[in-house]
């Protein structure tokens, strides 16, 4: 949508919010719950005033008053498709550092029902619980109930991924994907942790070839070649889960030499950093086991994203990063719960920003990888809560 259909757009919607306030009500069903969709709204709201772009696709897309609808356009605009294309590149000015390139409109927020508990952020994209911990600098320490719950939503977190990975394949979209991360975390009453997170628009982070992480699924089908990571966080009970790995799409991905490398090296590296923990380990350590083995493969460890703390907040202390000689606070204690997730780079570790403000790709196009664990430290090791099963999909193959 050009510049001025924009103006277009917000003006004919303002104009008939007089129109729609006479008439508030007149056609909200009693069953009907209406939320504004605006991602940093999404307050109940009785208006009528929709998006006519949205109208004119047959969807029904509220927001609570103009200025709700003015402030969030920039972003709600990305589900409005471009006439006579089934996709489209919404940067095209952007300068890409690889091939890849988003396929928009995305589709539509999906919608969750009123019987799922909700974390703080879940309307409004502010999570004003985790800001007003990391004011504290404390590693909150689990009891008993608590690991009991963190377990829990670890194991149906597993079952969510597998249950999405089982489904890839060269020609299904990360979109399609994303449809059934969510739909299996509504299958367990659980609430998918990224959606509207900061308002991130979709419900799992799929990061395909360059892209390092938080990639939004769209319309571009996976081919036969690529990698994608898929990252699946879950929300149940007031606990969250938080895991991902990366996968091999078709057959030719497995015979590039350089790819398994670096898919293997970083699935390793993360195995390597787990078997390290144990009460009384500095937290620093990690990054000097996964540096060690990195650099001995011949690749690049990304500075800019780093493991954290996870349970009762998405993320929280501690901070994990990947890279040696790093300056971590803290040190390991039973019942203290944390994610280590090395994303690993096929050349160098620099990584740019996609005009989305999510997408984190290499600053030279070349592939990454990432794989992810949730870990609880008990008193003589580790249990990872978030650990595969025989029935997981993918795994590890052998280097060529």
């Amino acid at each position: 949508m050009t510049a001025v259909a924009e103006h277009t757009a917000i003006s004919n919607a303002t104009t008939s919010v007089s129109a729609t306030a006479t008439a508030k009500n007149a056609d909200k069903t009693d069953s009907e719950t209406r939320h504004c969709c605006a991602p940093d709204c999404g307050k109940e709201t009785a208006s009528n005033l929709k998006c006519p772009v949205c109208l004119k696709q047959g969807l029904n897309q509220y927001f609570c008053n103009s200025t709700c609808f003015r402030r969030s356009f920039a972003k709600h605009k990305a589900i409005h498709p471009q006439e006579g294309v089934e996709s489209y590149n919404p940067f095209p000015k952007f300068e890409f550092t690889g091939d890849l390139r988003p396929a928009y409109p995305l589709t539509k927020k999906s919608e969750i029902p009123d019987k799922i508990a909700l974390p703080d952020y879940a309307q409004n994209g502010e999570p004003i619980s985790e800001i007003k911990n990391d004011r504290t600098g404390k590693i909150k320490v689990l009891n008993a109930e608590e690991i009991k719950l963190m377990r829990t939503v670890c194991q149906l977190g597993r079952e969510v991924l597998d249950a999405a990975a089982s489904h890839l394949k060269p020609g299904i979209t990360t979109d399609e994907i994303d449809k059934i991360v969510h739909e299996e975390t509504m299958k367990r009453r659980a609430y998918p942790s990224p959606l509207n997170y900061y308002n991130f628009p979709k419900s799992v982070c799929t990061s395909v070839n360059e892209v390092i992480c938080h990639g939004i699924p769209d319309k571009r089908p996976l081919q036969d070649g690529d990698i994608v990571n898929l990252d699946v966080s879950i929300y149940k009970n007031g606990f969250h889960a938080d895991l991902n790995e990366t996968y091999y799409i078709g057959e030719k991905a497995k015979t590039n030499k350089d790819l398994v490398n670096l898919v293997e090296t970083t699935r390793e590296s993360l195995d390597l950093a787990i078997a390290a923990i144990k009460p009384g380990v500095p937290i620093r350590q990690f990054g000097n086991i996964i540096e060690e083995h990195a650099k001995k493969h011949g690749v690049s460890i990304v500075r800019t994203y780093c493991g954290h703390g996870v349970g009762e907040l998405f993320h929280c202390q501690p901070d994990v990063p990947h890279y040696g000689k790093n300056k971590a606070i803290g040190t390991c204690k039973e019942g203290i719960c944390f994610t280590i997730e090395p994303m690993l780079n096929m050349g160098t570790y620099r990584d740019v920003m996609w005009p989305d403000n999510w997408t984190s790709a290499t600053a030279d196009g070349l592939p990454s990888a990432q794989f992810e664990h949730t870990l609880l430290v008990t008193a003589d090791g580790v249990e990872v809560l978030t650990a595969r099963t025989k029935k997981s999909p993918g795994g590890a193959i052998k280097r060529l």
